[in-house]
């Protein structure tokens, strides 16, 4: 905030005289002593001045969000976003209609929490409208004014409460917000997946992730946002510690999709559906369905050869996430997981020493002859736990293809 790019964005905005203030999250994380991720500007100027004064600082200004009074400012290697004043005019639930306004007590009373209401001058000077300093000190996540209006206003805000109350709330949830927020279950469905997904991965891998995800199954969020799943603290509690155990080993962030995995029973159809619901990628996709779909089974865990086999056909880092989620599942295997996870992550992926071409060179037609073969052949040397070099490939292929050729 204090950074020589920073200063200059100030400086433009404040060219013609207008008040220019941070405001929320970098003003909260600043307040906490924590650096913050984005800086965000507020100013009473309309889109089209901010446009202007910061071209005319040569500073690249870009119409990020214009209809709702939002620019993006470049200064490398930061990007700041600069929004005016405003009140809300109508609200569906998902949009807004916002009108621009020169009030900063307005523009505080139409955002989501206390918390994050809070601007500061560039000198430092905090201005507080709704109690949000109070409540920072004391881990306090409420909504500005009326909770059941705010949630109205964008029912997003329900995931949002959830995921700042694991960060920055201290005991017990605050009662009226937590009422909004079970009261709105029936209006979840009307949230893009998009949305959705951003906002529950992030509360998935946050250190509270196990008690925030009670809350929200027993005020019934967890189940209107994800039909059919199942909250369980304690596999949960369980697949936390080890993903931790092994972060701080390597050095790793948990992976979210374990996480995601154990909201539900092994089945054939539930990972297509929250796949669907959430709008994950095809690689997303795929790993969330791995994980659901064709669980690890305890004696591949158990023998070595096994493992060995699950690990060139699944790759490590599927492997690793497999293992764990059986360890959280089954608590006399957690040992043997975590020893499985790490092996998994420093395992590196052997090449198979033989091609199709040197099956086509011993007199063996183009076709699905060769593919068998060699599917064979691999399976063998995997069998053998890699250990066969090239030349002991091709004598071993040399015998089967004398075999099938009737030689």
């Amino acid at each position: 905030m204090t950074a020589a790019p920073t200063q200059a964005v100030l400086k433009a905005l404040g060219a013609g005289g207008a008040t220019v203030r941070f405001v929320g999250g970098c003003v909260r994380d600043a307040i906490l002593g924590l650096t913050p991720q984005d800086i965000d500007i507020a100013t009473p100027e309309l889109p089209e001045t901010v446009i202007r004064r910061l071209q005319k600082a040569k500073i690249k200004a870009v119409p990020t969000g214009i209809e709702h009074g939002t620019v993006t400012a470049v200064a490398p290697p930061a990007s700041f976003q600069i929004t005016t004043l405003r009140r809300d005019v109508a609200t569906d639930g998902r949009h807004a209609e916002v009108a621009f306004g020169t009030d900063w007590a307005e523009d505080a009373a139409r955002r989501d929490f206390t918390i994050n209401t809070l601007y500061a001058d560039a000198d430092g000077t905090l201005h507080d409208f709704t109690g949000g300093r109070d409540d920072l000190a004391a881990g306090i996540v409420r909504f500005v004014g009326d909770p059941a209006q705010r949630v109205a206003e964008d029912y997003l805000r329900v995931l949002r409460f959830f995921r700042f109350h694991a960060r920055f709330g201290k005991g017990a949830p605050d009662p009226v917000s937590l009422a909004a927020c079970a009261a709105a279950t029936d209006q979840l469905h009307r949230l893009s997946g998009e949305r959705v997904r951003d906002e529950l991965l992030k509360i998935l891998v946050l250190p509270k992730a196990g008690a925030t995800l009670a809350l929200m199954a027993a005020s019934g969020v967890l189940p209107a946002l994800l039909p059919g799943s199942r909250f369980d603290p304690e596999v949960f509690a369980a697949l936390a510690a080890l993903q931790e155990s092994l972060s701080g080993e390597t050095g790793m962030e948990p992976s979210v999709w374990p996480r995601l995995a154990m909201l539900y029973p092994s089945d054939g159809g539930a990972a297509e559906a929250v796949a669907d619901r959430l709008r994950l990628s095809n690689a997303q996709r795929l790993r969330l369905a791995a994980l659901m779909e064709a669980p690890m089974a305890d004696e591949v865990l158990q023998d070595d050869a096994r493992f060995l086999e699950t690990l060139y056909a699944w790759g490590g880092e599927r492997t690793c996430e497999a293992a764990l989620l059986l360890g959280a599942r089954k608590p006399s295997l957690a040992d043997l997981s975590l020893r499985r996870a790490r092996e998994a992550l420093a395992w590196q992926r052997p090449a198979f020493p033989l091609r199709g071409a040197d099956i086509l060179a011993l007199g063996i037609a183009p076709g699905p002859t060769v593919s068998a073969l060699l599917k064979e052949m691999e399976a063998w040397w995997v069998a053998d736990g890699f250990r066969a070099d090239r030349e002991a490939c091709l004598a071993r292929l040399k015998e089967r293809v004398r075999i099938v050729s009737g030689a």
